[in-house]
């Protein structure tokens, strides 16, 4: 077992603005419209959801980009799984694939694990942790095949 220290991976900033040469990629494929888990001044899309004006509470339609914050990840996903049927989803994650809510969730969408360590805006390094995107919405295979 890892001898890690409690404080290793913690962060205190859960709005860690996603990269725009990775967006700029991921947007081309699928050109959203709405960034899900924004802040004002992080937001990758024209119409977006803050944390004031939560995404928990909508009903989602069209394609969205999430990148959600890391504390509480699991209510985010499960929202994005839940709204599939009326959007498409296409979230950043870590690859968290020993807990039960990937298992639950994430391996019914399409995973595609990114290679390297993408460094976030405002971010030293990459993060320390593997990342995938999870793609949820009705219809299966959008991606067929993703490089970074």
């Amino acid at each position: 077992m890892g001898n890690f220290d409690d404080n290793r991976f913690k962060s205190t900033n859960q709005s860690w603005e996603t990269p725009d040469e990775l967006f700029k990629k991921i947007d081309c494929i699928f050109n959203f419209t709405r960034d899900v888990c924004a802040t004002r001044e992080n937001s990758k899309c024209q119409l977006f959801y803050t944390e004031e004006d939560s995404c928990l509470n909508k009903q989602w339609d069209g394609i969205n980009w999430m990148n959600p914050p890391y504390k509480n990840m699991k209510q985010f996903i499960k929202k994005a799984f839940d709204e599939r049927e009326r959007a498409v989803t296409v979230c950043l994650i870590p690859a968290r694939t020993n807990t039960r809510w990937w298992h639950d969730w994430c391996m019914q969408g399409e995973v595609y694990f990114i290679c390297g360590r993408p460094k976030f805006k405002g971010c030293i390094h990459g993060l320390p942790q593997p990342l995938a995107l999870v793609v949820f919405g009705k219809e299966r295979g959008i991606m067929k095949s993703f490089f970074l």
